[in-house]
């Protein structure tokens, strides 16, 4: 075994949520080591950017394509696209993700004062659907088209993005952590599903990220400075900082190379050490 991630140059990766914060920062990485990358994101606008800047960094071949990850017929077509570009794929990264205000509270807690209205029963369903349905059936959507030929010539990886929040569910988002846990469970019932196929199926954890997706909960608009939620986040990561995207690259590189070849089923926690601070 090459313990090193030479191994990678030239393979293709699929990174659905391509376009965003999080999902750029890793196609980049994945290109610093020559993997070509196919950047799906509904954005088509935001993929192509990113696989235009890819090239110009990297000199490594990435393509920008449209993708709507909860439309089956939209991933197939985006598929076509990527063999028709760079020929067999090898890797599927589920970057595709995020919250919404419409299925947060206002409140952490109910209390005796609290308006129903700023609580978990002023939620909004289609709120609650479009989080669950993005994070959740947009993992199963991808692989279920994907990872078809990764089991037909018995190799492969996959690679869903979790949340910490899967671990521990945080105030006022019950819709992302609800769903972030399902993609843990996703995670490890795909991985005993595809274990005798030789395609391995983990996932990665983020701690806290400032991201488009986040950024209304952490930070006040109108001063630019931390939330008192942002700053309990701050307090409670023994790092003492938000994490930045590119501290996801090394994990990622990992968990797709030969390097863990008899690693499947885990959900690695990148997050300062939030998850295993007490507060005290």
């Amino acid at each position: 075994m090459e313990y090193s991630f030479e191994s990678l140059r030239d393979k293709v990766c699929v990174l659905t949520g391509g376009g965003g914060v999080i999902g750029s920062a890793l196609a980049k990485g994945l290109a610093s080591v020559g993997i070509k990358t196919a950047i799906l994101d509904i954005d088509e606008e935001a993929a192509k950017k990113v696989a235009n800047e890819i090239k110009n960094e990297f000199n490594t071949d990435s393509i920008g394509v449209k993708a709507d990850v909860l439309n089956i017929e939209s991933v197939k077509d985006a598929k076509s696209a990527v063999e028709d570009a760079f020929g067999e794929i090898d890797f599927l990264i589920n970057g595709a993700g995020g919250n919404s205000a419409k299925a947060t509270t206002d409140e952490e807690f109910i209390t005796p004062e609290t308006e129903f209205a700023k609580t978990f029963f002023g939620l909004n369903l289609e709120g609650f659907d479009w989080v669950f349905n993005l994070n959740f059936k947009g993992i199963v959507i991808p692989t279920m088209v994907i990872a078809e030929e990764f089991i037909k010539k018995r190799r492969g990886a996959i690679l869903n993005i979790s949340s910490m929040n899967s671990f521990r569910p945080l105030t006022k988002i019950p819709a992302y952590s609800a769903a972030k846990a399902s993609v843990n469970n996703f995670t490890e019932w795909l991985a005993v599903h595809f274990a005798k196929m030789n395609v391995r199926v983990n996932a990665i954890a983020p701690g806290f990220f400032m991201t488009n997706q986040n950024r209304f909960l952490l930070v006040d608009e109108s001063t630019n400075e931390l939330t008192e939620r942002g700053k309990k986040i701050i307090e409670n990561t023994p790092m003492g900082k938000y994490g930045e995207p590119e501290d996801l690259i090394g994990a990622t590189l990992f968990l797709l190379s030969d390097m863990a070849g008899f690693v499947t089923g885990i959900v690695l926690p990148i997050d300062g050490g939030f998850n295993i601070y007490s507060g005290v």
